[in-house]
């Protein structure tokens, strides 16, 4: 994955308009905690993480259970909430991973290209993902690319994560 350091500069994009569940608090709450219960957090983390990431200008800390896709040692994950803007290719981010905590290395993708492939990607393996994101997925597996592009626009981004 690349980066672009203009996508998202004031202007070139529409902000981000991501959706949360009805309850979406408590769930995460309830989440985190199953994520650090010895035991559950082995089986519950083969499909999510922790991500400790500090606000950028409030210096606010946020702990997010996200879902990831394992992709070799790497968990590649698509977001555009805004706690997303917050990580930076090269700075690392404190993650729990199957119970431990641990740091890993960050990769962002705005460019369209990428955000766009990563997204296909984890679209085609994970129809959930695909449904939370309202993108499509046709009879043949292929996610719908306006659908795609849609995501993009308002304010996708991919995260390639490297654990330590």
């Amino acid at each position: 994955m690349t980066t672009d350091a203009n996508a998202g500069a004031a202007g070139s994009r529409p902000q981000a308009r991501a959706r949360t569940l009805p309850g979406q608090r408590l769930v995460n709450v309830l989440v985190r905690g199953l994520l650090r219960t010895p035991g559950l957090s082995r089986v519950i983390g083969t499909r999510l993480v922790t991500l400790y990431v500090v606000g950028r200008k409030s210096q606010r800390r946020y702990s997010v259970p996200v879902a990831y896709l394992a992709e070799g040692d790497d968990l590649l994950i698509g977001t555009s909430f805004g706690w997303g803007r917050n990580l930076r290719t090269g700075e690392p981010v404190a993650i729990r991973l199957k119970g431990r905590r641990r740091w890993a290395d960050v990769q962002v993708a705005t460019r369209e290209s990428d955000v766009l492939s990563a997204y296909a990607h984890m679209a085609q393996v994970n129809p959930t993902f695909a449904k939370f994101n309202g993108i499509r997925v046709g009879a043949d597996g292929e996610p719908d690319r306006d659908d795609l592009r849609s995501v993009w626009q308002s304010g996708a981004r991919a995260l390639r994560l490297t654990p330590r």
